[in-house]
This record gives structure tokens, sequence and C-alpha cells, in this order.
């Protein structure tokens, strides 16, 4: 037998798929680069002292890490950790409502025939498409009514219905909850509301998951509803609380530390609730996957 050989053809087009093939990594390396570096940023500002923020190169480490934390924490009684305990409470109470709402409204869209599904499937998809932007005054204006606004309530009830939540619930309840099975679970007696929260719910939790970790990180960014909504700086969430220190720090530069610290710390919970989640995502799709 003879040995292959390659044309100058063949050759010359092996050659362009290996440079082809660089593109699209350069493109991600660069993307990479482009969110990274200002984590890198703040992680090493954080390390600075008031001196050391404007005197040294922006990425060569500082030695005042831990006085930044404990001038943080002493400012002001300790508010901040109090604006990190709201944005936990809003995010994760919301989160936790919005998942379940989401569970029931997917679910239903998702399982169930009856008249004027397909509209307010519609006008959910449409829910979707609009900014939070545009509803941010209307929804205060409606809690204002109410005696809501610059209240706990005033934080968590925007919170509760997510449009994209209803949305991906539905076509995930629609891919992974057989019609067979629940059909099964009516001829054995089981009601609606048990093959609901019994076998449904079960096997939609990667999506519920995915519903509750997308809101979680939506709510603990969220700036313009609670700048809108509250009034009180001990009801503040984190974003709103560095953006008043930020804010300060235009005439009191000393207070930069302060924010560039406090950045960075927001940061940790949302990092460590993934990690955590992910977990839970692969045993759950792994589990799924034995149990079909």
């Amino acid at each position: 037998m003879t040995p292959l050989t390659l044309t100058a053809d063949a050759t010359g087009k092996v050659s362009r798929a290996r440079r082809t093939a660089w593109v699209p990594t350069l493109v991600l390396i660069l993307g990479t680069l482009y969110c990274l570096v200002p984590i890198a940023w703040v992680v090493i500002a954080a390390t600075k002292n008031r001196s050391e923020l404007f005197s040294t190169f922006s990425f060569a480490p500082g030695t005042g890490f831990l006085q930044n934390v404990g001038d943080l924490t002493s400012y002001r009684d300790g508010i901040y950790w109090q604006w990190m305990a709201n944005s936990a409470f809003y995010a994760g109470a919301g989160a936790l409502l919005s998942a379940g709402v989401s569970a029931a409204g997917g679910y239903a869209l998702g399982r169930y025939s009856f008249r004027g599904r397909e509209a307010i499937f519609k006008m959910i998809l449409a829910g979707v498409l609009v900014p939070s932007i545009v509803l941010a005054v209307p929804q205060y204006l409606l809690l204002s009514k109410t005696g809501l606004a610059d209240s706990y309530w005033s934080m968590l009830l925007p919170s509760i219905l997510s449009p994209y939540g209803v949305y991906l619930v539905r076509i995930y309840a629609a891919a992974s909850v057989p019609t067979e099975l629940m059909e099964a679970a009516r001829m054995d007696g089981a009601s609606e509301w048990r093959i609901f929260s019994r076998i449904a719910v079960p096997m939609m939790m990667p999506g519920l998951i995915t519903v509750f970790l997308f809101q979680f990180v939506a709510i603990w960014n969220n700036f313009l509803l609670p700048y809108v909504m509250l009034a009180d700086d001990t009801k503040f969430p984190i974003t709103l609380g560095l953006y008043t220190l930020l804010a300060q720090g235009a005439s009191q530069p000393a207070l930069y530390t302060l924010v560039i610290t406090g950045c960075l710390l927001a940061i940790l919970p949302l990092i460590a609730l993934f990690l955590v989640i992910q977990r839970f995502w692969s045993l759950d799709l792994l589990s799924g996957s034995i149990k079909s």
C-alpha cells in the first residue's frame, strides 16, 4: 500500500482552515479579557489604601485590604452590611416567589389546554420585550397609591412576576413533563395539585433553578427600581448604597477605597451562589436522565 499524499489544493485548504480556526479563538480571548480585566482591576484596587490608589500602577497590588474592610465595616455603624442584608432579602425572597409563580404559570400554559391560552402566552412574550425602565415609574405610582412606596414590599412585589421566567418554564414543562405520566397519575386518583407538586415540579427543577438564578442576579444588580422606590437609606440594597457612597466620593475622595472594596465584596455572594447552584443543577440533570 502506498501512503496517502495531500495535493497542493488540499494542503492549502487545510492551512486556510487552521488560520480560520484562530479567528473565533482570538475573538473569544478578547471577549474574555474584556470581561475579566475590570474584575481584576477591582480585586487589585481593593487591596490599596487611600494613598496607593492614586499613586501606584493600576495593576500593582497594595497593602490596605484589611484596613479597607475595617473602614467599610465601621462606616456609619456598619450600614454597608445592612445594605448587603437588604440585597440578600430582596433577591432571595423575590427569586423564590418568582420561581414559584413561574412554575405555576409555565406549567399551566405548557400542560393544559384552555380558551385564551395562546393570547395569554403572547402577552407574556410581549412582556419579555418591555424594558424594566419603562415599568419603574408606573409601578411606583401604583404602589404609592396603596401606601407601599419606600417599603420592603415595594421591592418584592414588582419582582414576583417574571415574564421570561414564565416563558422559560412553559417551554421546559412542555418538554420535560410527559402527558402520559400525568394521565397515569390521574387514573391512580391523584389530584391536579398533587400531580403538579409531586410530579411536575421535581421534573422541572433544573428549569426552576435557572429561573431562580436569573431572577436572583437581576434583583441583586437592579439599581433603577430601588432608586425610584426607596428613600430611607436603611432599606437600600447594595447597588443603591454603593451609588450614594460614590456620589459622596466626589467631595470626599477618601470614600473611593470604600466603594471599590464594597464592589468586590458585593460580587462574592453571586459567585458563591452560582457555585452552589451549579452543583444542584448538575445533580438535577443527572437524576432526570436516570429517571427517564
